[in-house]
């Protein structure tokens, strides 16, 4: 056993000199030509001009890590163009996709469906439109920056009071996702309840001219549809959002211990209108997020510039990197834990990257301008150093890849959920230390909604990073202990999946649970007969095809699957399947001596 210790440890320090020597590679490459640049770099590629084309998304991999391929990739600049270029589509019946400009989808939604597919990219799509300070209502481009409409409403006295955190997210992206912030005041904190009118081309009839503009309005029930459509109805050409009067923010991050968890957080959610909740379980630990709203004559400047979202040294990223390879590899959980509660104190007393003035923290609360608090990603507009600085997840270099499992369960079932995870610490006390290093579970509330794949119930979203092997036959070191929490969350209470991320085994099943999916069905045969905005990956989880589940040796590594046999694990490195040690129902892959 230590022999083979061994063996395992000097192939792991190999791979580490590898990845090393790849990255010192590429910087002098960079250096030498400078080809590269530090913001995200285009996820669309094409050979020659606009054919022969490749899309991803911004982590630089699907989660069953195939290609996707498009005949050409399409840029129109004005709504008339889009009607002409899905007209094309809909008289040759071509599949087609429309495509945002950083994204941050996971899942396979902007795959056109085979290589002779057709990308339309709202990148150019980018304008507002109208601002209507006396009704407060605000028109936008479906391709516009979460960043870009922020600061254009604040600078004409508005507020568009939630947004998910990260602002590189495009205003029709995040609505076909279901993107949000956290709230369970008001209309909630989901940017789709704010939609009061859409314009959507879709196909049409010959007779039409193959392609028509839908306007559609808060007196269209189709608009529950068209609100939060995972892209299978056509390309939004245009959104008009109601807005409010410009506020200021007051946030004030605070560290507890963890006890009684399950009914404090559904107390805070009632006391603070933007709160959430960051819980490190090992560590015992939950830091609550008091986010009030204030009057805007109130003092203060303050900004929050994200730590995960603001131009990080590559450098730094790599060594992370490399000293997480190498715990895996040697099943180091205590050096994952010392490194775990230095990065939560690390962020903690760094304010999350909270400041009073923009430019120091000197201390809580921190008050500044909705817009300025809301929503943070400044590795977007970072200067060219040839990827000296990176956006932390720039799939270039991959020094940051990683899982994300996000559902939501109704806050009925919270108190249970927490204590199911609890219990399973309670038996592997160490386990969840790789997903403290990601910031923990971040917990955020979400209300019900109108919207057909919107939540059917108020809510909180369980969100959560976890280490990825390069390698799709590699475990994870606690492989099964995440595993478990996926499948309680997602099977024993029911939980909706984020639609715009997830591994596969989230989206098992998912249309049956929501009770007005016939509806949207039914929208969606109106709209896109042809189903040439329909893939195969929608097609999937809308229950219209078999295939969520991906069945091979190590499918359940990926989250490709849940394993029925230890051939969907790894069986050669002691990996098996075997029931959970909470939820029995659960079929997790357990590491076995």
């Amino acid at each position: 056993m230590l022999h083979q210790q061994s063996k395992f440890t000097n192939k792991s320090q190999f791979s580490t000199m590898k990845m090393l020597k790849s990255v010192l590679i590429v910087f002098f490459l960079v250096f030498l030509n400078g080809a590269f640049s530090s913001p995200p770099p285009d996820p669309i590629k094409c050979k020659s001009g606009n054919t022969d084309c490749t899309i991803t998304n911004a982590y630089g991999t699907f989660p069953d890590r195939s290609t996707c391929r498009a005949s050409r990739v399409l840029y129109p600049t004005t709504e008339q163009e889009l009607i002409s270029m899905v007209a094309s589509a809909s008289k040759s019946n071509t599949k087609v996709k429309a495509a945002t400009r950083h994204s941050h989808s996971i899942p396979k939604l902007a795959c056109p469906g085979g290589q002779n597919g057709i990308i339309i990219s709202t990148k150019k799509l980018n304008h507002v439109v109208k601002v209507d300070v006396e009704s407060r209502r605000m028109t936008v481009e479906s391709g516009i920056l979460v960043r870009d409409l922020i600061n254009e409403a604040a600078r004409n006295g508005l507020a568009l009071p939630h947004t998910p955190y990260w602002w590189g997210l495009t205003v029709a992206g995040l609505l076909a996702t279901g993107a949000h912030g956290s709230s369970l005041w008001g209309k909630g904190g989901a940017v789709h309840e704010y939609v009061v009118s859409m314009r959507i081309v879709t196909p049409a009839t010959a007779e039409e001219g193959y392609a028509k503009v839908r306007s559609l309005s808060e007196s269209d029930e189709e608009l529950n549809a068209a609100k939060v459509s995972i892209g299978v109805l056509g390309v939004v050409s245009q959104v008009t959002l109601q807005l409010e009067p410009l506020f200021k923010r007051s946030i004030t991050y605070v560290m507890k211990k963890d006890s009684n968890l399950g009914e404090e957080v559904l107390r805070f959610g009632k006391e603070h209108e933007f709160g959430d909740v960051s819980w490190y379980p090992t560590q015992k630990m939950a830091v609550y997020r008091i986010d009030d709203r204030v009057p805007v004559d109130k003092y203060g400047n303050g900004l929050y510039d994200s730590i995960e979202f603001r131009p990080t040294p590559s450098a730094q990223l790599a060594k992370s990197r490399v000293t997480e390879e190498l715990q895996e590899a040697t099943r180091d959980a205590k050096g994952k834990c010392v490194d775990a509660e230095s990065v939560t104190m690390t962020d903690f007393t760094s304010a999350y990257g909270l400041t009073n003035n923009g430019t120091i923290f000197t201390g809580y609360p921190v008050i500044g301008q909705n817009n300025r608090m809301q929503s943070s990603g400044t590795c977007l507009d970072s200067k060219e150093d040839a990827l000296l600085t990176i956006c932390p997840f720039d799939s270039r270099l991959k020094l940051r890849f990683f899982h994300e499992t996000a559902f939501t369960i109704s806050l009925s079932n919270v108190p249970s959920f927490i204590k199911d995870v609890e219990k399973l610490l309670e038996l592997e006390p160490q386990a969840l230390c790789g997903l403290e290093l990601y910031g923990g579970f971040l917990m955020r509330y979400i209300k019900a909604s109108s919207a057909y794949l919107g939540r059917t119930e108020d809510s909180l979203d369980f969100d959560f990073l976890y280490y990825k092997s390069k390698d799709p036959l590699n475990p994870r070191l606690f492989e099964n202990i995440f595993e478990e929490i996926e499948q309680i969350g997602l099977f024993k209470y029911g939980a909706l999946p984020h639609w715009g991320k997830n591994r596969n085994v989230a989206f098992k099943g998912v249309i049956k649970k929501y009770p007005n999916a016939d509806k949207f069905l039914s929208v969606k045969r109106k709209y896109d007969p042809q189903g040439i905005f329909s893939n195969e990956w929608t097609d999937q989880i809308l229950g219209s095809k078999e295939g969520v589940m991906i069945l091979k040796d190590g499918c359940a590594l990926e989250g490709l699957c849940i394993c029925s046999e230890d051939r969907h694990c790894a069986p050669a490195k002691k990996y098996y399947c075997k029931p959970g040690k909470v939820y029995k129902e659960a079929r997790v892959c357990t590491f076995e001596v």
